[in-house]
């Protein structure tokens, strides 16, 4: 079983991500995962903590030699911006600044009411520096093991844009376009249309203006995945129903589809469900669509694994909102730090990230084994069943 933890706040002194399942002897390339981390700061609408921060992941257990070893792994990336916070977020007590001022402020549509209220704190801060959408970096590092772990089995995960606030992309994509523009870290919003990008990148323009956020639409498609991962047996072994867990735990992430699932419940079966055929020269099962995204019953069916995240604009607001004081209970406005404007093209490789951490244990439930070599010798023992089936 594929198990891993993040830990650490937005301005603290790192993030830290620990993975334990992984099979012992798989290839770690530090450089992809430094690479993915890359991906994540990127895009158009970022603010200007992407500037200050340089995320690289620091392996200090599980890895020996460039390979696993079959023990827990952890890494640290490090919070280049806690040098500006280290008064304000004293790990000791008796060291903070006394000037510090309380956000007693809530913003509309972000944890900090609700949690400052669970926790019981009239300070905000303790809430949204673990709440922040930083913590996605911890995750998108431990996600890029998973791939590198799916990767030896010849599945791969990309990502595109297909909507940015009012203006999303109408045609539809190949596996190879998609692959190219989410490896592109010259596309500013990763969408493979230049000139419906053009018509986002006024949107977030317009939204920047007017110290307003926006939101939009990722779709992640899983390549090359096998028939067989998941189960119809009970409700928590369906696989779209774990995918849809992950994706909705990524923060701003309000909707999750599998496939056309939307357009789908609007429609007749005869229009929704994806015809069989038997292909002999690949001896494989096919379907003529792909509208059910790769899933059927809660079973992978050999297609591409299609999944969106409907992601909604980010509750920090240069033009804040009406809020209520936590502490005097009056009227006020929410309050402001420094952010984002548009994180879509961001919010799709966190999503990314945790598809692969949810193929990869489907994986590991599927195939065992504690070593790559193992795992592989099931994996290929599998694959002649299906092709003799």
């Amino acid at each position: 079983m594929l198990r891993f933890y993040t830990a650490g706040e937005s301005h603290g002194q790192a993030l830290l991500a620990f993975i334990s399942g992984l099979p012992a002897q798989l290839p770690v390339d530090v450089k992809f995962i430094n690479h993915e981390l890359r991906r994540r700061q990127l895009g158009y609408g970022r603010g200007g903590r992407q500037k200050i921060e340089k995320d690289t992941a620091e392996i200090f257990a599980g890895v020996r030699h460039g390979k696993t070893i079959g023990a827990p792994i952890a890494m640290r990336i490090e919070n280049r911006d806690w040098a500006n916070w280290e008064k304000l977020l004293p790990v000791e007590e008796g060291k903070e600044n006394p000037d510090a001022r309380k956000l007693v402020a809530p913003r509309p549509g972000h944890a900090d009411l609700a949690g400052s209220q669970k926790f019981d704190y009239h300070d905000a801060r303790y809430i949204l520096e673990r709440a922040s959408a930083r913590e996605t970096a911890a995750r998108v590092a431990a996600g890029a093991f998973a791939k590198l772990l799916l990767r030896e089995f010849g599945t791969e995960i990309a990502s595109h844009t297909i909507q940015v606030g009012h203006v999303r992309l109408e045609k539809p994509v190949s596996w190879k376009k998609i692959h190219a523009v989410s490896a592109d870290l010259d596309s500013p919003l990763r969408c493979i249309d230049a000139e419906v990008q053009e018509k986002m990148k006024e949107e977030v323009d317009a939204v920047l203006k007017a110290g307003d956020t926006v939101g939009g639409i990722f779709e992640i498609v899983a390549h090359h995945v096998p028939v067989g991962l998941g189960s119809h047996a009970q409700w928590d072994e369906k696989l779209d129903g774990r995918l849809a867990q992950a994706l909705m735990s990524v923060q701003a992430v309000k909707a999750v589809e599998i496939g056309n699932g939307v357009k789908g419940a609007g429609a007749f079966g005869s229009e929704v469900q994806d015809e069989i055929f038997y292909e002999k020269s690949a001896r494989r099962f096919r379907r003529s669509t792909n509208r059910a995204g790769g899933l059927e019953g809660g079973i992978t069916n050999g297609e591409d694994v299609v999944v969106r995240g409907y992601l909604k604009p980010i509750s920090t607001l240069r033009q804040p909102l009406h809020t209520t004081d936590m502490v005097t209970k009056e009227p006020v406005k929410a309050a402001y730090e420094r952010s984002d404007w548009c994180v879509v093209p961001a919010g799709a490789v966190a999503g990314e990230a945790m598809v692969a951490l949810v193929l990869a244990d489907a994986f590991l439930q599927k195939f065992g084994g504690d070593s790559l070599a193992e795992m592989r010798r099931n994996f290929e023992t599998y694959a002649r069943q299906i092709d003799e089936f």
